[in-house]
């Protein structure tokens, strides 16, 4: 298990647009699960650089290559689901998760050391739809 520092960022900017959500410098591990272009499952083991309620960047502990936009699945190992600082969305098991930035290369394996990925998660505060009700008319 790996033990996490927490620090936060705020008002951090990539690329010169502002990051969505609070980041959080939390190292746990974790794992990726994706189906490649035929269709075999294919997974790797990662530790967490950073998180927030949104997204998270993880470092892959052997080279792999993952596609840019890939659905995965991304889901904390259960000895680092218990982290307070942890979203909760994270502690609850598996999360559909889009690739949506690959992180500098390996000059030795050629193979990204990182990927960024977009929880596909309903933003937090979100309302529900109100339900309707049906009304008698003549009542």
């Amino acid at each position: 298990m790996i033990h996490s520092i927490v620090m936060r960022q705020t008002q951090q900017q990539v690329g010169g647009q502002p990051r969505i959500g609070e980041r959080r410098k939390l190292r746990v591990e974790g794992r990726l699960t994706w189906r490649d272009a035929k269709g075999a499952l294919r997974f790797v083991s990662v530790v967490t650089r950073d998180v927030s309620d949104v997204d998270a960047f993880v470092e892959c502990q052997t080279p792999t290559s993952i596609p840019l936009y890939r659905l995965v699945h991304f889901q904390v190992e259960r000895s680092g689901r218990d982290c307070a600082a942890l979203p909760l969305v994270l502690q609850r098991g598996k999360v559909l998760s889009a690739v949506y930035r690959v992180g500098p290369y390996r000059p030795a394996t050629g193979t990204p050391h990182g990927y960024a990925i977009r929880l596909l998660v309903e933003p937090a505060g979100a309302s529900v739809a109100p339900t309707r009700t049906s009304v008698a008319v003549g009542e």
